[in-house]
C-alpha cells in the first residue's frame, strides 16, 4: 500500500504541473478570487474521477492478469513518459463557462469533465493496473493533484512564471520512464 501511495503521488504531482487541469486551477483563482471552494471543489472531482479510474485500473488487471496485459501496462507508462514532454494548454472550449453555480461547483463540474482522458487520468488507471489497489491510488493520485493545484491556486500566476515547466516535465517523463521500464524488466523475470 505504501508503494502505490507514495508512487501514484510522486506520478501525479509531477505530471500535473503545467497541465491543463492546473491551467484550469489558475484561472478559476483568478476567476472567483475565492481559494477555498475552489479547493473543495478540485479535491472533490478528484477523489471521484480518481477512485474510477483506480478501480477500472484495477479490475482490468484482475480480468487480464498474466505477462501480455503487464507488458500493456509497461508500454503505457512508457507512453505516458512521451505524453508527459507535450505542452499542454487550456483550450477556449475546455475553460470554465461564466458561473452560476459558485467557485465550488463550478470548480467540481469543470475539474471533473476537463480531467477525463487526460494524462493524470490515464496514469491514474495504469497505477490501478499496476498495483491493484484502487483506494491506495486514489489517495496517492489525489494527494499528488492537491500538492500540484494548491499552490497554483493559492499563489496562481506567480508560481508558473517562477517553476521551470520543461524540467518538471522531464522529470515526470523520467519517472514514468523508469516504471515502465522496470515493470518491463520485471514481467521479462529479469529484475
Amino acid at each position: 500500500m505504501i508503494e502505490a501511495l507514495a508512487t501514484s503521488t510522486a506520478i501525479v504531482a509531477l505530471a500535473e504541473i503545467g497541465d491543463k487541469t492546473q491551467l484550469l486551477a489558475i484561472v478559476l483563482a483568478a476567476r472567483f478570487k475565492r481559494p477555498w471552494p475552489i479547493i473543495a471543489g478540485i479535491l472533490v472531482a478528484t477523489l471521484a474521477n480518481h477512485f474510477l479510474a483506480a478501480l477500472a485500473g484495477s479490475a482490468a488487471a484482475g480480468w487480464f492478469d498474466g505477462p501480455g496485459f503487464r507488458y500493456a501496462v509497461a508500454i503505457g507508462f512508457l507512453a505516458m513518459a512521451a505524453w508527459t514532454l507535450v505542452p499542454d494548454k487550456l483550450d477556449d472550449d475546455e475553460a470554465p463557462a461564466p458561473a452560476r453555480y459558485g467557485a465550488f461547483v463550478t470548480t467540481l463540474v469543470a475539474f471533473f469533465i476537463v480531467e477525463m482522458g487526460d494524462k493524470t487520468q490515464v496514469a491514474t488507471i495504469a497505477l490501478g493496473a499496476r498495483f491493484h489497489d484502487a483506494l491506495a491510488v486514489t489517495m496517492g493520485t489525489t494527494l499528488g493533484m492537491m500538492l500540484a493545484n494548491v499552490p497554483a491556486v493559492l499563489l496562481g500566476g506567480e508560481l508558473v512564471r517562477r517553476v521551470p515547466l520543461q524540467t518538471v516535465r522531464i522529470a515526470a517523463a523520467l519517472l514514468f520512464a523508469a516504471l515502465g521500464l522496470w515493470l518491463l524488466l520485471a514481467t521479462a523475470g529479469i529484475v
